[in-house]
């Protein structure tokens, strides 16, 4: 299973990070959006493992570290 971030946004006025999470499991592509509240000078690294987990939650396939 991989995990891939594909896009993310930052919208001000609500201090949300939205992206679009590509979890590929058994040779099949899922993609989910996920939303994570967070300041605008919040790591990269960070918001990316939040969306990932984020984008999880809505998978059977549970946890793992985004690439």
């Amino acid at each position: 299973m991989t995990v891939r971030l594909k896009s993310m946004t930052y919208d001000p006025l609500r201090g949300v990070y939205e992206g679009r999470v590509d979890v590929t499991r058994d040779g099949i592509t899922y993609r989910y959006p996920a939303r994570v509240c967070g300041p605008a000078g919040a790591p990269r690294d960070w918001i990316a493992a939040a969306l990932a987990e984020a984008a999880l939650r809505q998978s059977d396939s549970g946890r793992l570290r985004p690439r």
